[in-house]
């Protein structure tokens, strides 16, 4: 329930799901007057479950590493990364269902459909380092086609978790598969990972590339070069 989570990934949360001008589920709009979408009294950190022991953890490896924690400049780190964490992994708490909003639409189209250069941050599950870079979406639709804004939104529900790179791939192309049983999805996703940039190999300049392919990205090579096609072309400037 996104109310038991703290205001500022509430926040996160409804921006990943609703359009601009859309209010959040339950809401009126006399809220937004009375303050209600900013937290209420619950205050920036909501209903304080979990408080205390994501700071405890963050204080222990604070003196494991040899530093005093309560000295003035860490004096309040173990409540910036557990708000930090609650932040970057909002994406377990998006309602799928919402995020999509009945905006799937009927279009006579069969056409392959690509929205690229997507940014997208999100946090590797081997060391809790950031990785980030670009995402590419492609689907051929089946009779129905989603909404432009839902496909950078899928990308940001599976990025604000921790994540290897490969499952994230996979899983943006199996939830577009899922939703929109078209005839053929297509992802790729380029990052970089601070793990290789920071720690271990230490190669400034390593960018991992992954891809999912379901349907006709799969089985026509056709297809599939198309695909790789469009990636390659730059986009018109504005």
């Amino acid at each position: 329930m996104t109310a038991d989570l703290p205001a500022n990934v509430r926040k996160i949360v409804e921006e990943i799901e609703t359009e601009i001008g859309e209010l959040p589920a339950g809401l009126r709009p006399e809220d937004l007057i009375a303050g209600e979408i900013s937290g209420g009294s619950a205050g920036p950190r909501g209903n304080g479950a979990g408080a205390g022991r994501v700071e405890a953890a963050v204080r222990e490896i604070l003196v494991e590493i040899g530093e005093d924690p309560d000295r003035q400049g860490l004096l309040n780190t173990p409540d910036r990364v557990h708000r930090m964490y609650t932040e970057l992994t909002a994406g377990y708490h998006v309602d799928a269902d919402r995020l999509i909003n009945n905006a799937i639409f009927d279009v006579d189209y069969s056409e392959m459909v690509v929205v690229k250069d997507i940014p997208f941050y999100s946090l590797c599950e081997h060391h809790l380092l950031p990785f980030f870079g670009t995402a590419a979406v492609a689907y051929i639709p089946r009779g129905r086609v989603i909404g432009l804004s839902k496909i950078p939104r899928i990308v940001e529900m599976y990025a604000r978790r921790l994540q290897v790179q490969e499952r994230m791939t996979q899983e943006i192309a199996t939830f577009v598969q899922e939703r929109l049983q078209p005839q053929g999805v297509g992802v790729v996703l380029e990052a970089t990972h601070l793990c290789a940039v920071m720690r271990g190999v230490r190669k400034p300049g390593t960018v991992m590339t992954t891809s999912a392919v379901l349907g006709l990205f799969r089985t026509a090579d056709r297809t599939r070069a198309e695909f790789f096609a469009h990636l390659e072309r730059t986009p018109p400037r504005p």
